[in-house]
């Protein structure tokens, strides 16, 4: 049979045609009006009865007369697995199909839900030519009563490539589960053939996952820190006793030899009247036992024990004297006094040597951290060191390791913490006592160990290798 060509004015108006479903494809603003103006609006390239829009990752996705697709229908999944099977045969990229192409147990189906001839058209995943469509990421099927003409054929291609070059740039596939998730992953890893090894997607995406894990970062880790005094005169308690008195308060500045605070004298100074009158006592003994050493002689000897009497008086209370002058505690250096509440001193029994404050210069702050076992990295003195204050987050105040303690020490909330003491690079106007997050800089590493150095220790503390 000789085909008969059409007239010009007809190819005229399918031009028209093609490059005003083009224009509008490529004014559409979603994937579904994309997918609607194919199934539908392709009527001014060539009748048909139905159209149907499959694609690879998700489908039936769009057909000719309906709104929303019910992916449980029958006719949906029969054809599903028709797209699926021609998608998957070694077919061209465009082929007119009957019921007799396709297998046994999709053709007895075919009668029920189209008519005689298909035509499907096959958009590949790549750049590759239409007559070699490598792998299909989604298809257009066409069915009518009536055979497709070559020419026809050859404007639907046309436009179907035009449509789905527009398509794929507002269209992604659709990442609700992990299995779509990982059609994502594989379609940027996927192999094209063709193409040179060093061209492939997985290559350069791999070469640059390992320029970009090996490249060289501080090795850091982040522990409690606060800010503390340098090096602080600590007043202990000078005697056992009560305490009395504050002279001054929290935070306040005082001057060397300013009184402090005081203990109860009451005891010390009963004690010192008895020692006092004993003494006086044991003097007027003496006087008079050398009075009559004078005219007997048996009262000589008694005067070597009264004088060593005397001698002991003598030294309990100068000892007395003493203790009530240490009851009086004196600032030993200027500085700013730093303790807790007063209240929770007054009245309160504490033993020799506790410590009750300390007196640190206004300048002399350092920053002290508490690093836990498993953060304890490789720390040389004069490594980098910064702390974020919970007062001031948006601000580091910047030092350097002075020390990191070789034992760990146990922290009020049962943990063990080894502790770093940091020197300020220059004089901050936060006070002593802030709190916030030191973050401390090791060596530099590859980001590849900075990212698994804890997984790895988890893992081989959880194995034992």
């Amino acid at each position: 049979m000789i085909e008969v060509s059409p007239p010009a004015s007809d190819s005229l108006q399918a031009l028209a045609a093609l490059l005003d479903l083009s224009r509008r494809a490529r004014q559409a603003a979603s994937a579904r009006e994309l997918g609607f103006l194919l199934v539908n609006d392709s009527h001014g390239l060539a009748s048909y009865r139905q159209a149907a829009l499959w694609l690879a990752d998700e489908g039936v996705h769009t057909l000719s007369g309906l709104v929303q697709v019910e992916s449980n229908a029958p006719y949906a999944l029969w054809l599903s697995q028709l797209c699926r099977h021609l998608s998957a045969s070694e077919l061209d990229a465009m082929r007119a199909l009957t019921a007799a192409d396709v297998p046994p147990e999709l053709a007895q189906h075919w009668t029920e839900w189209w008519p005689a001839h298909a035509l499907w058209l096959a958009l590949p995943l790549d750049t590759a030519p239409s007559n070699n469509p490598r792998e299909v990421g989604a298809g257009l099927l066409l069915v009518r009563d009536a055979p497709w003409p070559v020419p026809t054929q050859t404007l639907l291609r046309e436009w179907a490539d035009t449509w789905w070059h527009a398509f794929r740039a507002v269209h992604r596939p659709r990442v609700g589960s992990l299995q779509g998730f990982m059609k994502r992953i594989k379609s940027v890893f996927k192999r094209h053939p063709g193409r040179s090894w060093w061209r492939q997607p997985a290559w350069r995406w791999s070469v640059l996952a390992v320029a970009v894990m090996a490249l060289p970062v501080r090795l850091t880790v982040m522990a409690p820190g606060e800010l503390v005094p340098g090096h602080p005169v600590v007043v202990r308690a000078p005697l056992d006793g009560v305490v009395d008195v504050f002279h001054v308060q929290p935070n306040q500045s005082v001057k060397k030899d300013q009184p402090l605070f005081g203990f109860d004298e009451a005891l010390i100074q009963s004690r010192l009247a008895i020692a006092a009158q004993t003494l006086a006592t044991a003097e007027t003994e003496y006087r008079q036992t050398s009075q009559q050493a004078l005219t007997d002689a048996k009262f000589r000897p008694q005067l070597s024990v009264l004088t060593g009497k005397i001698e002991e008086k003598r030294t309990e209370v100068d000892f007395l004297n003493n203790q009530l002058t240490r009851a009086r505690v004196l600032a030993p250096q200027d500085g700013v006094a730093l303790f807790d509440d007063p209240t929770e001193w007054i009245g309160r029994p504490v033993a020799v040597g506790e410590r009750i404050m300390r007196i640190a210069a206004p300048q002399d702050t350092e920053v002290e951290a508490w690093l836990s076992l498993a953060d304890a990295i490789a720390l040389p003195p004069g490594a980098p060191v910064n702390l974020y204050l919970n007062a001031s987050p948006l601000f580091a105040v910047s030092a350097t390791l002075r020390y990191m303690a070789h034992d760990a020490v146990q922290r009020p909330d049962g943990s063990y913490a080894y502790r770093v003491r940091a020197a300020l690079q220059a004089p901050t106007a936060h006070r002593v006592g802030l709190k916030g997050t030191a973050k401390l800089n090791g060596a530099w590493v590859p980001l590849v160990y900075w990212v698994l150095r804890r997984p790895l220790a988890s893992v081989r503390s959880a194995l034992g290798i």
